[in-house]
C-alpha cells in the first residue's frame, strides 16, 4: 500500500485523554487513575506509543473538569508534552491549547520551546472554547448578543478568531530569521537585530506587533492540527492547519468529509501543500472476538450511558481494525488518529496488536526514518516570511 504523501502505508496517531476516552475508563481493572497526575504515567504512555512507531501523540486539554463519571481535572498539555520530550526520541508531541482565552504570543513561545526541547517533533492543536462557563474563568469576555444559549459566540465567529490566532502564532514563529543568532563572543554580538522582525498583525480579534522572544523553531513551523466537524471548522482548518482530524461514521461518510475539506481548501484559496487528513476513531481492542464489545458494555453500565462523543466507536480484534483502516484509507485519508477507550489497555492493543498486524500486511512502517514531525508527514520545512531586507526590524537587541 502506498501512502498518499509518500512512503509506504498509512499514518497512525493516538489521542491521549486522561485514563481513556470512555467516561468510566478510570474504573477499568487495569486503569491507573492514581497515577494520572504523575510524570511517570505520561512518560509510560508516550514511550509505549513510540514503541509502536506511531507518528505522533496528541494530548488533550480543557478549561473545565471532565464530564461526570470521569476523574476530574487534568494537567496542562504543553507542560506534559515538554516533560515527554526528553524521555522520547522519535514520536511527535502535539499538545492542545485553548485559543479563545489564551493570548497567541504565549502559545507561540510555548510550542516553539517544545520544538526546541524535542529537536523538531512538536505540533499543536488549537482548541476553541465556546462555553460561558469556560469564559467565567477569565472574566474578560461576555456572550455576544447573537450567541446561542450557553455560548459566548457563534461557531463562525469563534473559528474565525481561532484562524487569526493561528496566523499570529505562525508569524511570531517566523519573526526570527533562521540565522538571527550570531553568538560571536569576540564582538559581543549575540543577535543580528536586522534579522528580527515586527509582525505588525492587525485584525478584528488581535493586534500584535512582535517579534517573539524565542528563536525560530527547528521545524520552522511546528505542525498545526485542527479537529473539524462543521463548516466553520473546515474553513478554519483550510486557512491555518497542516493536519485536520475528521469524525466520519462510515466509509461513505469518510469520503464525504474529505470532499468537504478539499472544497474548503479551494474556497479559502489555499496554496502550497494540501491538508493531511486523519480520521478519528474511538477504539476498544481485545484478542478474542466479541471480548472488546463485552468490555465496553460493562463500562457503559458502570457509567450509565457510555461515550457521548460523535466519533465512531470500534470494538473488535486487531485484525478487524486493520481491515477497517485499510478499507477507509482509500477514501482519501492520510491516516487515523485513534482514541483508546481505556488507558493503557487499548493503547497497548494498538501498539502490540494492531501495529504488528499492519506490518505483516506491509501497511505500516517497521522503523522511524525521519527526524522531524513535518518530515514524517511529508511536509517541507517552510522558508521564513520576513527574510527580505526591506522588512521592518525591531531596531534593538544585541
Amino acid at each position: 500500500m502506498t501512502g498518499l504523501y509518500g512512503g509506504t502505508g498509512l499514518h497512525l496517531a493516538v489521542a491521549l485523554e486522561g485514563v481513556g476516552w470512555h467516561p468510566a475508563a478510570w474504573r477499568a481493572p487495569d486503569a491507573r487513575p492514581a497515577d494520572l497526575f504523575t510524570a511517570r504515567y505520561w512518560a509510560d504512555l508516550a514511550r509505549e506509543a513510540e514503541r509502536g512507531l506511531l507518528d505522533f501523540v496528541t494530548i488533550e486539554d480543557a478549561l473545565t473538569p471532565r464530564p461526570s463519571g470521569r476523574l476530574q481535572g487534568g494537567l496542562d498539555a504543553v507542560l506534559v508534552a515538554a516533560r515527554l520530550a526528553p524521555v522520547t526520541g522519535h514520536i511527535g508531541l502535539v499538545p492542545t491549547t485553548d485559543v479563545t482565552h489564551t493570548e497567541p504570543f504565549h502559545v507561540s513561545i510555548g510550542v516553539a520551546s517544545l520544538d526546541f526541547a524535542s529537536y523538531g517533533r512538536a505540533g499543536w492543536r488549537p482548541r476553541v472554547s465556546a462555553g460561558v462557563r469556560e469564559a467565567g474563568h477569565f472574566g474578560r469576555r461576555r456572550a455576544s448578543a447573537a450567541a446561542p444559549p450557553g455560548r459566548i459566540a457563534s461557531d463562525a465567529d469563534l473559528n474565525a478568531e481561532a484562524a487569526d490566532a493561528v496566523e499570529v502564532v505562525r508569524r511570531l514563529w517566523d519573526s526570527w530569521q533562521d540565522d538571527a543568532e550570531i553568538r560571536d563572543a569576540s564582538t559581543g554580538r549575540f543577535l543580528d537585530r536586522d534579522r528580527l522582525h515586527y509582525i505588525d498583525f492587525e485584525g478584528p480579534y488581535f493586534d500584535v506587533r512582535g517579534p517573539s522572544i524565542t528563536p525560530r523553531p527547528p521545524q520552522g513551523q511546528p505542525v498545526v492540527t485542527v479537529l473539524a466537524d462543521s463548516p466553520p471548522a473546515y474553513e478554519f482548518a483550510a486557512r491555518g492547519a497542516d493536519v485536520v482530524y475528521l469524525t466520519p461514521d462510515s466509509r461513505a461518510g469518510t469520503g464525504a468529509a474529505v470532499s468537504r475539506v478539499r472544497a474548503a481548501e479551494a474556497a479559502a484559496g489555499r496554496g502550497g501543500e494540501p491538508l493531511r487528513v486523519f480520521a478519528d476513531l474511538l477504539v476498544f481492542i481485545d484478542d478474542r472476538p466479541g471480548a472488546a464489545a463485552v468490555r465496553k458494555a460493562r463500562l457503559d453500565e458502570l457509567d450509565g450511558a457510555g461515550p457521548a462523543s460523535a466519533v465512531e466507536v470500534f470494538t473488535g480484534t486487531a485484525a478487524e481494525l486493520a481491515d477497517l483502516l485499510e478499507e477507509r484509507l482509500d477514501a482519501g485519508l492520510t491516516g487515523f488518529r485513534l482514541r483508546p477507550g481505556v488507558l493503557p489497555h487499548d493503547l497497548t492493543g494498538i501498539t502490540r496488536r494492531l501495529v504488528p498486524e499492519l506490518q505483516r500486511r506491509g501497511a505500516f512502517r517497521t522503523a522511524y526514518r525521519e527526524t522531524t514531525l513535518r518530515a514524517r508527514l511529508g511536509l517541507s520545512r517552510p522558508e521564513g516570511r520576513y527574510s527580505a531586507p526591506a522588512a521592518a526590524t525591531t531596531g534593538g537587541g544585541s
